[in-house]
């Protein structure tokens, strides 16, 4: 234990310092990483104590005495594997030290890595959270302004006989509310609720949410009645109406709405033709006719009927007013009253109703206003103090939201002086988490780098540490990128996990050797009997965290998507950090080393 336990205070230190800085973040994505911070941080003090406090115990229990004279070199199946991993021990400290005799051409090739991580970094496509298989899927259908219900029910019915027929082998349900949808309500638009079948009774290749999807796309835009649109929910609920991209257009000076309107016109048709974007559209309803009821002030005066009266009976009459409640058979109802049915259906109708003025006498509507037919939007929007329309829309398959975002970025400096657009809901986050994650970085790297300083009593040794971080880091983005993943929440919490594992290696090697050269023994060897003494522990640790993450990176069903981009990038760096840092952190430590020779302490 004498050998080991500052290694295992210095893992648990380095560990535990790279989650910490996590928890402290806020926003959305604070609370992501937060999950994750408590969560290891707690795993990791826990484990330490065990290690230190009971393995101890269990191992003078378990492991039985060898009497002296006996040989207790194991045979069989084991004994093969100890003689084969000895001789490559042999061979890896053989090849370390040809490594120290030839230091600065191997900390060219170091260079060369940290080049490929830099370009692999910046080239790597981000994103906010992974796209997820939740069970099911929304579609939302929205047809001209001035379309009737019935029609609405008839575009309704072919896309649910879309689904039961073509789809029955993946979709379980469909459920339709006509006269609601994502943009507002009216008889023209309806949403349809699709659930879908157990992930273990469909293809793990045709039969995902995003598969049914793209196929839903091609039928629906055959449907030239109606526009039709199906759409993955948010990968966490609460963030946005659907997955994808969520923005603002916003009128920055004031140029009015038909201005707005031509602007979110070209923006759609630009968008449409370009192939990194799908499913690009207004979030909302379009302009419908509406009956505007034009009130002479002056002639309700002389009339004397009030403003507020007018009013009232406007809204009561065409809309609704609420009177109170009632107790109907033990339960509370609400009695609103609204003109019938027949006298509000045409707009001559409004010269039917009648106002009191101040006198007791009933004054008709013609008396004082007029009517007439013009278009306009059905809901006014403002977002941030601007005159602002949503518009939604998704990447196209194999495309990052992020170079979608971009792309939409570039296409919204193209419209006319005077428009903007901010981002919003899951997109704001990912806009906003992009922007935290160099700082989380930085953080953690430094607070790492104290740990080891006060661990080792030196600002030298440290370093020796922390420069095979960028090795498991590579690792990570190459793994990363050759899955087709992206840069987001789950693989940044992925990738400050590689950084704490690949420091855990290198404190393996580190804290020996410094042991063995404080206590009087040269440089060079102390290195490398560290190297070998502590091959077998690194490998056998790093087999372990590999394989405990194999079934996330191959995982399927509910939530693979966050466990592939967690799982790829911790294998991947953790087999790079490995299998390059046995070879670079004895380098390390020896450059370090001759750097900074230590010095003797006082008795």
């Amino acid at each position: 234990m004498g050998q080991i336990q500052g290694a295992l205070v210095g893992i648990a230190l380095v560990l535990s310092a790279v989650f910490v800085p996590m928890a402290f973040f806020g926003g959305t994505t604070g609370a992501i990483y937060r999950q994750f911070s408590i969560t290891i941080v707690a795993a990791m003090v826990l484990s330490v104590l065990v290690a230190m406090i009971l393995t101890p115990a269990l191992c003078a229990t378990l492991l039985k005495p060898v009497k002296p004279g006996e040989s207790h070199e194991r045979t069989g199946f084991f004994g093969w594997f100890n003689r084969t991993f000895n001789r490559s021990a042999n061979r890896y400290e053989t090849f370390v030290g040809k490594i120290l005799h030839r230091s600065l051409r191997w900390m060219l090739i170091y260079v060369l890595l940290l080049g490929g991580m830099v370009f692999l970094f910046l080239h790597l496509p981000t994103s906010f959270l992974p796209l997820e298989d939740r069970g099911m899927f929304t579609t939302s259908v929205q047809l001209p302004s001035g379309s009737t219900q019935q029609q609405t029910l008839k575009v309704v019915q072919k896309a649910e006989d879309y689904f039961l027929n073509n789809e029955k082998q993946n979709v379980e349900s469909v459920f339709a509310t006509v006269g609601s949808g994502p943009g507002g309500n009216g008889q023209n638009v309806a949403r349809m609720f699709v659930r879908l079948k157990d992930w273990d009774q469909r293809d793990p290749q045709t039969g995902t949410s995003f598969a049914i999807i793209e196929r839903a796309t091609k039928a629906f835009n055959q449907i030239n009645e109606a526009r039709v649109i199906a759409s993955s929910p948010p990968a966490i609920s609460g963030l946005g109406s659907s997955a994808g991209f969520d923005m603002e257009l916003e009128d920055h000076a004031g140029k009015g709405h038909d201005a707005l309107m031509a602007a979110r016109d070209t923006l759609l048709e630009l968008a449409g033709k370009n192939p990194l974007l799908t499913r690009v559209r207004h979030n909302g309803l379009d302009d419908s006719p509406q009956l505007q009821v034009d009130i002479d002030q002056r002639k309700a005066q002389a009339l004397g009927v009030s403003i507020d009266d007018i009013n009232d009976t406007l809204q009561t009459a065409w809309g609704s007013s609420y009177v109170n409640d009632f107790m109907d058979r033990g339960r509370v109802k609400k009695v609103y009253v609204q003109a019938a049915a027949k006298y509000r259906m045409l707009p001559d109708d409004i010269n039917l109703w009648y106002v009191r003025n101040s006198s007791g006498t009933m004054v008709p509507f013609s008396a004082f206003a007029t009517s007439r037919w013009e278009t306009g939007s059905p809901r006014l929007e403002r977002y941030n103090g601007y005159s602002a329309v949503e518009i939604v829309g998704e990447a196209a398959p194999g495309i990052s939201t992020g170079t979608a975002m971009d792309m939409m970025e570039k296409l919204a400096a193209q419209l006319p002086t005077g428009f903007g657009l901010e981002w919003t809901a899951m997109s704001y986050q990912e806009r906003l988490s992009g922007a935290q994650a160099p700082a989380l970085y930085a953080i953690s790297l430094l607070v790492v780098f104290l740990c080891l300083a006060a661990l080792y009593e030196s600002w030298s040794v440290p370093f020796s540490v922390m420069l095979v971080v960028p090795l498991g880091v590579i690792g990570a983005l190459l793994a990363t990128w050759m899955r087709g993943l992206e840069n987001d929440v789950y693989f940044q919490v992925g990738l400050l996990t590689v950084i704490g594992l690949s420091a855990k290696n290198a404190i393996l090697i580190v804290e020996f050797a410094n042991e063995l050269n404080e206590k009087g023994q040269d440089l060079l060897s102390a290195t490398l009997s560290a190297c070998r003494q502590r091959l077998r522990p690194i490998l056998m640790t790093s087999l372990a965290f590999i394989f405990g993450v194999l079934p996330m990176a191959t995982s399927t069903g509910a939530g693979s998507g966050s466990q592939h981009a967690v799982g790829t990038g911790v294998m991947g760096g953790m087999i790079s950090a490995t299998v390059l840092a046995i070879f670079f952190v004895p380098l390390f430590f020896v450059l370090v080393r001759r750097r900074f020779p230590l010095k003797e302490r006082p008795q």
